[in-house]
């Protein structure tokens, strides 16, 4: 049994040093791995990075993380990264990672996604420059996941994403702003890869629970739904009383 500790959208800033350590400081008891789903920091600040990156410094578990939109806000991503793979911490955006836990093969394959919608509300590569660059943008960033997903050979397999792949998580959210959080595109990437678990955050006031059109759960980690520091789950086997088995 694999226990994976996920969580999204804990925007620290430069005035957090030193209020999300304290609640995993019994993290390796508790979970094998943390997965991050996106916006880190608040505004995409190198410095604000530096603020999660001393946070999360010698942790006993992998940290894995995709960055969000709030990452991206400063036109700093690429230092934003950098920063945080220089405290060893994992950063996907089209790429995977495979680590080795109690003997199991994990793998995890991570973007950042974007929006564009569902069915039947969704936006369309046509007309418009703009229109055709959003669309497209998104449809890239989702072909990257489903090819880093059907890469992985690996016991356990786990989509990680900011942006949500379902409708489902996103209830309790304006219907008016789905298509800016999430895209239906991820859902076949992750369907047509295929995965035991799909985390992402980004809707605030969505729901924790959903199922892309395939089966694999998903689990929407927003630290506002969640409204604990993270929350654990449990993939391979019977889920102990600590943790969700999905």
């Amino acid at each position: 049994m694999i226990r994976v500790a996920a969580v999204g959208d804990i925007h620290l800033g430069a005035d957090s040093a030193g209020t999300l350590r304290p609640h995993l400081d019994d993290l390796d008891e508790r979970a094998d791995l943390l997965c991050i789903a996106g916006d880190l920091t608040r505004h995409g600040d190198p410095q604000e990075a530096a603020v999660l990156a001393d946070e999360l410094a010698g942790l006993p578990v992998p940290v894995v993380c995709v960055l969000g939109n709030h990452d991206y806000h400063s036109d700093c991503e690429d230092l934003v990264r950098k920063v945080l793979e220089e405290a060893e911490l994992t950063v996907l955006e089209g790429e995977r990672v495979t680590l080795e836990i109690n003997g199991t093969s994990v793998g995890v394959a991570g973007t950042k996604g974007f929006g564009g919608g569902f069915p039947g509300a969704a936006g369309s590569d046509f007309g418009e420059p703009e229109m055709k660059a959003f669309v497209r943008h998104s449809k890239n960033l989702a072909a990257a996941l489903q090819t880093q997903l059907a890469a992985l050979d690996t016991d356990v397999r786990i989509a990680l994403t900011h942006f949500s792949p379902v409708e489902e998580t996103l209830r309790g959210e304006r219907l008016e702003i789905w298509p800016f959080l999430g895209a239906y595109y991820l859902a076949e990437a992750i369907d047509t890869a295929g995965a035991d678990l799909a985390l992402h955050g980004h809707a605030h006031a969505g729901s924790e629970k959903g199922v892309t059109p395939g089966g694999v759960p998903v689990r929407n980690v927003a630290q506002p739904v969640l409204q604990h520091a993270y929350k654990v789950y449990c993939l391979g086997g019977d889920g102990a009383d600590s943790c969700e088995s999905v």
